[in-house]
């Protein structure tokens, strides 16, 4: 039985080679890099601990208390936009600009604005942790700002990069490029 989905010599129809693929769109925002064992880790076990706490809503709920149930479901809630949140934190770019996203804020410069995008050696939070040590952030100087005041993009002792240099350098790369090849040249 012939099995034509799995052969690689099958004949393509013209129409379906013109159809541009999903990530060919530059205008989305992307992250170029993939979200770190760490952060994905730390959103698995909240959203553990979500479920756990659902369970409790619904065991509240059954004992007939409900206002201890809605108040177990709202935290149930909190906790799994926490978890949606640690995996959405990081840099997204697009054809519009550069977009940082934090826990708390995310923010937007377009590419106008930037002045100069590169990867330095410096002291760098573990973690996010108070705790520095040594190692290699991506920062981006703007146009409108002094040089001596960067933003911090990405680092490699992050919860994306930790122990994954070779993925640091990649995304670091990435943001690079998309920075030579969207901002404007004077």
């Amino acid at each position: 039985m012939p099995l034509p989905f799995l052969t690689a010599d099958r004949a393509f129809d013209d129409a379906a080679h013109d159809v541009a693929l999903p990530f060919d769109d530059r205008d989305r925002w992307r992250r170029p890099y993939r979200p770190g064992p760490w952060r994905v880790g730390a959103a698995a076990v909240l959203l553990l601990l979500a479920s756990y706490v659902l369970v409790a809503a619904v065991i509240i709920a059954v004992a007939e208390s409900l206002p201890g149930a809605a108040v177990c479901a709202g935290l149930a809630v909190l906790v799994i936009g926490a978890a949606l949140r640690l995996l959405r934190m990081g840099t997204w770019v697009s054809a519009q600009g550069l977009r940082r996203v934090s826990f708390l804020a995310t923010r937007t410069v377009p590419w106008a604005q930037v002045g100069s995008v590169r990867t330095t050696q410096q002291p760098v939070r573990w973690l996010g942790l108070p705790r520095t040590v040594q190692g290699q952030a991506l920062l981006l100087v703007r146009q409108d700002r002094a040089a001596a005041d960067p933003w911090l993009l990405l680092t490699d002792r992050n919860a994306d990069f930790l122990a994954r240099r070779a993925a640091f350098d990649r995304a670091a790369d990435t943001v690079e490029v998309w920075a030579e090849e969207y901002r404007p040249t004077a």
